[in-house]
């Protein structure tokens, strides 16, 4: 089939969702003026330069008690940081716990049951569980097309890694097995590692 997206699909569910896939999960954690700790899952996220290390995450949608947004937008407007936490497959509960809509200033960590830790160079929680966390500075956030859609780029400051995650000197990531995001309600966990070598190795 074809379709372009402005006249429709016609299918019972949007294919869109399920094409770009696996996508990783950024699970933004931020930190308010007001000191209250924030925390959601995003599906758009991707790291996207080496040197400085940089990532973005793309937030689609609103909620009511904030202006055109969600809550992680409006707190890195105001404070300038993020962290981004890496999801393993024995997380996805708590994951999809903290990605409830709750009212501004709630605490998510608190309603998915889950152990913060601070970071180093940024003021913000991070996930204590997670097998690693990336400290981000705010370099951009960028309005893109459509009604309350945003790219959020950040400079990473500092790297936590779990200790136990590192194997023969690499970030090893069938230790911990992470957590992707495929279509509609859809998740997959990276199980079956394998190495190509480029033609230029």
């Amino acid at each position: 089939m074809f379709y372009k997206p402005e006249d429709g699909h016609e299918l019972a569910h949007n294919p869109f969702n399920a094409i770009v896939t696996p996508r990783p999960i950024g699970w933004i954690s931020t930190r308010d003026s007001e000191g209250r700790d924030n925390l959601a899952p995003y599906s758009f996220f991707n790291a996207v330069a080496y040197v400085p290390p940089q990532v973005m995450f793309a937030s689609t949608g609103t909620k009511e008690d904030r202006d055109n947004t969600k809550d992680s937008v409006a707190v890195i407007r105001e404070t300038g940081v993020f962290c981004v936490n890496v999801v393993s497959a024995n997380l996805q509960d708590a994951m999809n716990a903290s990605s409830a809509t709750l009212a501004a200033g709630q605490d998510e960590f608190a309603h998915a049951g889950l152990t913060k830790a601070e970071c180093e160079s940024i003021n913000a929680p991070r996930v204590a569980a997670a097998p690693a966390a990336l400290e981000c500075k705010l370099t951009q956030i960028i309005t893109l097309e459509g009604q309350s859609n945003y790219l959020v780029l950040g400079e990473v400051t500092g790297v936590h890694l779990d200790d136990t995650c590192i194997i023969d000197g690499r970030f090893d990531v069938t230790t911990f097995q992470p957590l992707a995001r495929l279509g509609y309600r859809d998740y997959s966990i990276v199980k079956d590692v394998f190495e190509l070598s480029r033609p230029d190795d």
